[in-house]
């Protein structure tokens, strides 16, 4: 198994670079299904059909965030597997995995729909901004299975060192998106349900082609048997304790999300979580390319772990690592230098709009060079088995220091104390996990070592 081999022996740096171009260009792409919505709705409905939007991101961060968890735990664990060749258990943890997939789509469903109202009111909806919101989130809804079948199984893929397939995966689901969202807002004058439709077809044509792959092609290097699709409670339990850091951050972020539209409203109206939805979609760019970086080291330093290569694995995070700093850097000047352009991408008409959130992505950014390192941080500690750093690390920048400087700051400083919370929490989060990455490097080779071999057995 060329792919194996590889993970196995190969250049780490030329190794990070087969995987992170591929990555990079999939995550990129998948980053443009919500902004591509919102550039299309801000420009050709109106500014509160853009903040309608909005408030339903915390729900799709919450749909995004079982993906996560189902996902990335399996295709951490089948890494694993795969690095102590062990196949029969990659293709059980698979077939787990897509189990669990379907019955956590079923409950999102049924849940979310029952409780629709209160979740819109509790995420910010007003009277101006409730039936955009209710009309997107519908017809999303009727499409979640497709959202998280896909979203995880592209995991796998790129775990079992397949990076160009899970590449081509994300370009044939968002060129779909982007090709039916203006026909469909414009051409067919559906507005905001029209994005919704473009985005559900699309993501029902991820989930097709991620099946095909794991069950007819000749690519793959697991495949996905009927007789696996069930729950091995065994490795259900490794699929969620490993998928459990991204999972709570995304939760951790639905919820901040949903308090923050709260105190936008409050101290600024609608159009504010208009700005806030804007300053995500720049953001998500940014963060996509270095969780690209996370893709493409995820699956060596999974191998490498299982295969007890220490320097291989501190390798593979220094070089990350550098990447991601640089990244981080570099997209900070370009936001400092161009902000007022990149906010009229979005929607051209409102001043107002244009104002609040100009003034807020320069605020927001203020010590951006500084993120990457904890992005990537946090990924390492989920890669190494040491899950519950993963989650605390994620936990303390979105919840622990963000949630008390957005309740404290406001009474002081309006909405720019909204703004300012953010570089605070990441300057204090940068604080902690720099003192955990430096102390987990220390004991790596312990680590690896004292890993328990049975587990799973």
């Amino acid at each position: 198994m060329k792919n194996v081999e590889e993970l196995r022996e190969a250049h780490v740096g030329r190794l990070m670079l087969k995987y992170f171009i591929p990555a990079f260009i999939g995550v990129f792409v998948n980053a443009l299904y919500n902004i591509v919505d919102r550039i299309f709705i801000g420009q050709g409905v109106s500014a509160e059909a853009l903040s309608g939007i909005s408030v339903i991101f915390p729900v799709m961060l919450i749909m995004m965030g079982f993906g996560m968890l189902i996902g990335i735990g399996t295709g951490v664990y089948v890494s694993i597997n795969l690095g102590k060749k062990d196949l029969k258990r990659a293709e059980k943890t698979l077939g787990t995995g897509f189990a669990l997939m379907i019955i956590s789509s079923i409950l999102i469903m049924i849940i979310t729909y029952s409780l629709k109202v209160p979740i819109l009111n509790s995420f910010g909806s007003t009277r101006e901004t409730f039936q955009y919101a209710n009309d997107y989130l519908d017809i999303i809804l009727a499409g979640v299975l497709f959202m998280v079948v896909g979203f995880s199984l592209n995991n796998v893929i790129r775990s079992e060192g397949n990076a160009k397939i899970a590449m081509v995966s994300m370009i044939l689901s968002s060129v779909t998106n982007l090709i039916l969202d203006p026909i469909f807002i414009f051409g067919f004058d559906m507005g905001v349900k029209g994005a919704a439709y473009a985005t559900v077809i699309s993501m029902f044509v991820l989930m097709v082609w991620v099946l095909y792959h794991f069950i007819k092609s000749k690519r793959s290097v697991i495949k996905l048997y009927l007789k696996n699709i069930r729950i091995d409670w065994g490795i259900m339990m490794e699929i969620i304790a490993i998928g459990m850091a991204p999972f709570s951050m995304q939760i951790a972020g639905s919820f901040v999300q949903g308090l923050l539209n709260k105190k936008l409203i409050y101290f600024g109206g609608d159009l504010a979580v208009g700005a806030i939805g804007i300053i995500n979609s720049v953001l998500t760019l940014v963060v996509m390319a270095i969780v690209a970086l996370n893709m493409a080291s995820q699956p060596i330093i999974g191998f490498n772990y299982g295969a007890k290569a220490v320097d291989r694995i501190k390798q593979t995070l220094r070089i990350t690592l550098i990447a991601a700093t640089i990244i981080s850097i570099v997209s900070y000047g370009l936001l400092e230098a161009f902000p007022g352009a990149i906010i009229k991408v979005f929607n051209s008409d409102s001043d107002t709009l244009y104002q609040i959130a100009q003034r807020g992505l320069r605020l927001v950014v203020l010590v951006m060079p500084i993120i990457g390192f904890q992005v990537v941080a946090s990924n390492f500690f989920q890669a190494i088995g040491k899950a519950g750093l993963s989650l605390f690390a994620t936990l303390f920048r979105q919840v622990i220091a963000l949630i008390p400087l957005l309740f404290i700051l406001p009474s002081f400083w309006g909405i720019d104390g909204i703004w300012i919370s953010f570089p605070i929490s990441d300057m204090l989060s940068a604080i902690v996990v720099a003192f955990l990455l430096v102390r987990e490097w220390k004991r790596l080779p312990l680590t690896v070592a004292t890993a328990d071999e049975s587990k799973g057995n």
